[in-house]
C-alpha cells in the first residue's frame, strides 16, 4: 500500500483519527493521533517527536540519555502497509511507524530500524526467519483492592474456555477482521490467565503482529468489557507468569526450504540450524535482556516454572529456555520451529527478534555447535549432565541482565551506540525505582501497562 493508497482507505472506512504508533525500548505502544483530513501532509513528513520520548522508562521517568535530550526533534512516519481500522473503536484507524531524522533516515533510536538492520543482516547470510510470538495474559477486572481474576477455569478446560468466551470470542473476531491469523486461543494455568497463538510470518512482521495483537486485547477488554488485561510477566506472586514465547524457524533465501531440521529426519536439527540455536544459547545471558527485560521478568524465570531459566536446549523440552519443537504429521517441513520460552510481554518485539536474529547469524559465523540436548528439566539433572548439556544459569535479575548486555560486542555493534545507551539507562533506572518500591507496588503499578 502507497501513500495515495492508505489516504482512500482511511476515507473508505470512515476513518476521523489515525494513530501513529510505536514500540519505545520500554517497551511500551505509544504514538499520537492525527485527524484524517491532516493525514496526507502527516503520511509524507511524519509527526514531530521530542527526541526525549525514547528515553522515558516504563513509570514515565525522563532518564538523562545523551543525545535524547528534551532538545531537538524526529519524525515518527507511518509505513502505510501496515494500516487498519481498529475494531473496537468508531472511527480509529492505526499505523505503526519509523522514526527517523530531518532527512528522513534512521536517527539510530528506532527498535524497527534495528529489527530491519538484522533482516537485511539474515539476507546477506542467504536466510530469512520467519517467527510468531505466543502470548499468555491475564483477564481481570478492577476492584478498589485491585484486579481480581476473571474468568477463571481449570487449565484446558472446557468450563475455563465457555466462562472466558464473551471476550475471547471479541478478541479473535478483532484479530482476524485485522489479518491475523488465530491459531489457538485457549485458557492457561493461572487464574484468569488465556493463551493466542498466531501463524508466523516474516520477521518484521512478526513483530509488528505482536504489537497488534498487544493493542487488540487490552483494546477490546478494556473498551468493550471494562475489565482489564496484562502481559506482565508476574502480575501476581502467587500465580504463573506469563511469556510470549518466540517461536521461529530459518528458511533459504527465497523462503521455499526451511533449515531448521535435518531432510533425513525432521525430528532432528540441522547442520546449519544447530550453529544458529548454539548462538542463541551463547548469547542468551545477554539477549534476555531484550527478551525478558522488565523488572518482574527475572520473578518469572524460576525453575520448574515452565519459563525456560537456565541456558539450556532440549527436544520437547518445555523447561528449557530453547525448545526444538517436534513437528507435526504431514506438514513436517512448514511446522518445524524452535521456541524461545525466554521471553516476556514486557519486551519490545522488534528489539527481541532483532536481538535473537543477531545471536542466531553469530553461531553461525563461528561455526557453533550444540551441546547434548537437556531429556530432563535441568533442575534435575546431576552436575555431570548438566555439564554435559552446556546448563548454566541466567542472569538473577534485571541488573544482571543488563550488565550481560553492555559487554556482549556483538548485540551491542548492533543495536548501535544510542539505541544501547538508551536501553541501558532506562532499564537501569526503572531497576533502581522499582528496588525501592518492593515487588508488590511494581505489581500494583505495572499491572496494565503491557
Amino acid at each position: 500500500m502507497n501513500a495515495q493508497e492508505l489516504l482512500d482507505r482511511v476515507t473508505a472506512d470512515g476513518v476521523r483519527l489515525v494513530r501513529f504508533l510505536y514500540c519505545d525500548p520500554s517497551g511500551v505502544i505509544r504514538g499520537k493521533q492525527v485527524h484524517a483530513g491532516r493525514l496526507a501532509g502527516a503520511v509524507h513528513s511524519g509527526l514531530g517527536l521530542t527526541r526525549a520520548q525514547n528515553a522515558l522508562n516504563v513509570f514515565d521517568d525522563l532518564v538523562p540519555v545523551s543525545g535524547m535530550e528534551p532538545v531537538g526533534e524526529i519524525r515518527i512516519v507511518p509505513d502505510p502497509a501496515t494500516y487498519l481500522r481498529l475494531p473496537w473503536l468508531d472511527g480509529v484507524g492505526s499505523v505503526l511507524c519509523d522514526q527517523v531524522g530531518h532527512d528522513a533516515r534512521d536517527w539510530g533510536g528506532c527498535p524497527r530500524a534495528f529489527l530491519r538492520r538484522a533482516v537485511e543482516r539474515a539476507a546477506d547470510a542467504g536466510l530469512r526467519v520467519h517467527a510468531a510470538f505466543e502470548n499468555e495474559f491475564y483477564l481481570a477486572e478492577p476492584t478498589p483492592d485491585g484486579p481480581r481474576p476473571w474468568g477463571d477455569g481449570p487449565v484446558y478446560s472446557s468450563a475455563g474456555l465457555d466462562r472466558a468466551a464473551p471476550v475471547m470470542l471479541d478478541v479473535v473476531d478483532a484479530l482476524v477482521e485485522q489479518g491475523l491469523v488465530v491459531e489457538q486461543a485457549i485458557n492457561e494455568y493461572g487464574p484468569g490467565q488465556q493463551e493466542i497463538s498466531i501463524r508466523y510470518d516474516d520477521a518484521l512482521t512478526a513483530a509488528d503482529n505482536q504489537l497488534r495483537l498487544r493493542d487488540t486485547v487490552r483494546g477490546v477488554v478494556e473498551c468493550r468489557h471494562g475489565l482489564l488485561a496484562s502481559f506482565a510477566p508476574r502480575p501476581w506472586p502467587d500465580a504463573i507468569g506469563s511469556g510470549a514465547h518466540v517461536h521461529f524457524s530459518i528458511w533459504d533465501a527465497d523462503g521455499t526450504r526451511n533449515l531448521l531440521t535435518d531432510p533425513a529426519d525432521p525430528f532432528t536439527v540441522s547442520g546449519p540450524a544447530r550453529a544458529f540455536l548454539a548462538g542463541v544459547l551463547d548469547h542468551l545471558p545477554a539477549l534476555v535482556a531484550l527478551t525478558c527485560p522488565s523488572y518482574l521478568s527475572y520473578d518469572r524465570l524460576r525453575p520448574s516454572a515452565w519459563a525456560g531459566s537456565t541456558v539450556s536446549w532440549g527436544y520437547d523440552n518445555r523447561e528449557a529456555a530453547l525448545r526444538v519443537a517436534s513437528p507435526f504429521r504431514g506438514r513436517e517441513h512448514e511446522s518445524a520451529n524452535a521456541e524461545l520460552k525466554a521471553c516476556d510481554g514486557s519486551s519490545n518485539p522488534h528489539l527481541a527478534l532483532g536481538g535473537l536474529i543477531l545471536a542466531g547469524l553469530d553461531g553461525m559465523a563461528r561455526g557453533l555447535d550444540l551441546p547434548e540436548p537437556a531429556a530432563h528439566d535441568p533442575a534435575s539433572l546431576t552436575a555431570e549432565e548438566a555439564g554435559r548439556c552446556g546448563i548454566r544459569p541466567l542472569p538473577a535479575n534485571q541488573r544482571e541482565a543488563l550488565d550481560r548486555l553492555e559487554a556482549d560486542a556483538v548485540l551491542v555493534d548492533g543495536l548501535g551506540d544510542l539505541l544501547t545507551r538508551c536501553i541501558l539507562a532506562t532499564r537501569r533506572a526503572e531497576y533502581d525505582r522499582c528496588v525501592r518500591m518492593g515487588d508488590d507496588a511494581v505489581r500494583a503499578l505495572t499491572f496494565a501497562i503491557f
